[in-house]
């Protein structure tokens, strides 16, 4: 066994701990398994189209206009032009559109587009209480050094990263040059125009929607990860009676409290039920432990709850030894990574210093400097389950240690490989277990049986709850792997083919995972043969930093003549060649992600 960070310790785990605990990996696998996959969950159009589910999608955020009233202008109307559109208005859109800046873009040749009501992305949309950021607030919030901003704590509270997307939006000058509460429906690349034919739709709160299309020479899709919500499709949702949401359109009316203040007063004499247990509900549950009647929280898998270690911003150790040059975010950053991605030899000193960068197994899912053949996956895969063992189980030790009831703690404790499902880091959620008006349902994978029109079902058992929230989280990044489906929307290029059907056909083709040939001047941040990692604002910088080389490089290089009509007179996509020594680059490492067919789902 290599000699990771821990190694002694690593080192010690057998052949026969490592049988064992993959034995019981592929039990709890397995019990979890459903053939209907994802189509146990409806999609944005099904509730979109459905009268009983469209609330789900409802922004809470903006008031309702008056229908009669004049509606608000937007920036660019039918039919106009821009040099660069970018669908999204979160961390990425923003990194896109300051990157631009930076590299020459003018700023009047950008246009920002989405669905919500203001820039935040995820962090807009989601206002539950508890929620925070899981990566150091001072490597994950961008642009802290061109902003001057000093995070309050370690990880960022909700309401802290939204006001740096404002902020960023502000310093920047780039409200002027967006577009909310608007979707883009489909983009058709113009042969006669050389130009992105973008059709899209306001969707303004209270009044009909207005289609309108956008013409643009470059088109940047950054619509994130973390964006369409995920209902399931239980037997009985249309029939329950009581108040039901999303956890990322939380109903402060019903809940009381505010983004702001988490006393949720409303919930006093309530019964409150929370189905899932992932990353937003180990955030959400012990604030709703402090205020509901009872509270049931209802598990299909746990998950892997690691110390947190939350703490205030030093303001003299942020001045003296975190932002004390340029520089420091992107150095930090790196930093940060290279203990994730488990390298040899290590950085002297580890800034961050926290569960992350001390997880090395985790480099399974996000990459390591080692090379695997084929024939060496198996041994490769039970190296990695080693590796992660002691961690594991460590954790699962500190359930018993916290959860008083032992019953209650055997079924807290996660049983997977730690690349498999998003780690969490909490010091409050395990602790709440403890209560006398909280109560575990645990559905031993799986999940919930029927709603009913006072409650949820459960292994037979009924459940009375008056309020129901689904902590359902978001469609799997998985799902999400050409920026067409990442934005929901048929994307069709040169040959009138969509971008699903040219891969289908031609198979995944991408330079550095961001553009593809036949679909001149169009960028995404993909998750197919890009960069990954745990600190996703930092690769996105990565992304917007090198479009906007790419984009600035080509203009001078191609002797681009701007007319009246366009600044950027020429299109740009990659050869096939740079395509095929790009695939076989990331062929040469793709052994290695066989392990993702052991998880459990």
């Amino acid at each position: 066994m290599s000699d990771h960070q821990g190694g002694p310790s690593a080192a010690a785990v057998t052949a026969s701990d490592v049988g064992a605990a993959m034995h019981k990996y592929k039990e709890e696998r397995d019990k979890r398994i459903r053939r209907d996959a994802t189509t146990q969950y409806m999609d944005e159009v099904d509730m979109r189209n459905n009268e009983s589910m469209k609330h789900f999608l409802e922004d809470p955020w903006v008031p309702s206009e008056d229908p009669l009233s004049p509606a608000p202008a937007r920036p660019l109307q039918d039919g106009a032009r821009t040099e660069v559109l970018i669908l999204g208005a979160g961390y990425g859109g923003l990194l896109y559109a300051v990157r631009l800046q930076q590299a020459g873009v003018l700023l009047e040749d950008i246009t920002i587009i989405d669905s919500a009501g203001d820039f935040g992305g995820t962090w807009y949309w989601n206002r539950y209480p508890g929620l925070m950021c899981d990566v150091e607030s001072y490597i994950y919030m961008p642009l802290l050094e061109e902003t001057g901003y000093m995070p309050k704590h370690k990880y960022a509270y909700g309401s802290e990263l939204r006001e740096q997307a404002e902020r960023v939006a502000d310093k920047f000058n780039l409200r002027d040059r967006a577009i909310f509460q608007s979707t883009v429906d489909g983009a058709v690349w113009s042969n006669e125009d050389n130009e992105w034919v973008v059709s899209c739709t306001e969707r303004r709160k209270g009044r009909h929607p207005v289609p309108f299309t956008i013409r643009a020479t470059f088109l940047i899709t950054a619509s994130g990860l973390l964006h369409y919500l995920k209902v399931p499709k239980f037997d009985g949702l249309d029939e329950f009676k009581g108040r039901i949401f999303h956890t990322s359109r939380w109903d402060f009316n019903c809940t009381g409290g505010s983004p702001t203040d988490p006393h949720m007063t409303k919930l006093a004499d309530k019964k409150v039920g929370i189905i899932g247990t992932g990353a937003t509900a180990i955030q959400a549950v012990p604030q709703l432990a402090k205020s509901a009647k009872e509270l049931y929280v209802f598990q299909r898998t746990p998950s892997s709850v690691d110390v947190r270690g939350q703490e205030p911003t030093d303001p003299a150790k942020w001045a003296a030894e975190i932002a004390h040059k340029k520089g420091w975010q992107r150095e930090r950053a790196l930093n940060f990574s290279s203990f994730l991605a488990d390298v040899h030899p290590k950085p002297d000193v580890n800034m961050v210093d926290d569960a992350w960068t001390r997880m090395p197994a985790y480099s399974a899912l996000i990459g390591n400097t080692r090379y695997v053949k084929p024939e060496e996956v198996p041994s490769y895969i039970g190296e990695m389950v080693a590796l992660d063992l002691v961690q594991a189980d460590r954790i699962r030790a500190r359930v018993d240690t916290i959860v008083q009831d032992p019953d209650t703690a055997s079924k807290l404790k996660a049983w997977y490989p730690v690349w498999c499902k998003r780690p969490t880091f909490h010091d409050d959620y395990l602790p709440t277990f403890n209560l006398p008006h909280v109560t575990l349902v645990d559905t031993n994978g799986k999940g919930v049986d029927r709603l009913t029109p006072t409650g949820v079902v459960v292994n037979g058992k009924e459940y009375d709850v008056d309020v129901l929230i689904l902590s359902t989280g978001f469609r799997s990044p998985g799902a999400s792997t050409t920026p067409g489906a990442g934005a929901s929307m048929p994307l069709k290029g040169r040959s009138g083919r969509t971008i699903e059907e040219h891969f289908y056909n031609e198979g995944v083709s991408t330079l550095f995972g961001m553009m593809s040939r036949d679909f001149p001047n169009l960028f995404w941040p993909g998750v197919r043969q890009a960069s990954v990692g745990v600190n996703v604002t930092f690769i996105l910088d990565f992304h917007a930093t090198t479009v906007a080389q790419i984009i600035t490089n080509a203009a001078a290089r191609s002797g681009n003549v701007p007319t009246p009509a366009r600044r950027h007179n020429f299109t740009l996509e990659p050869t096939l060649e740079a395509q095929h020594d790009w695939g076989m680059r990331m062929m040469a490492g793709a052994a290695k992600g066989a392990f993702i067919l052991g998880c459990t789902p």
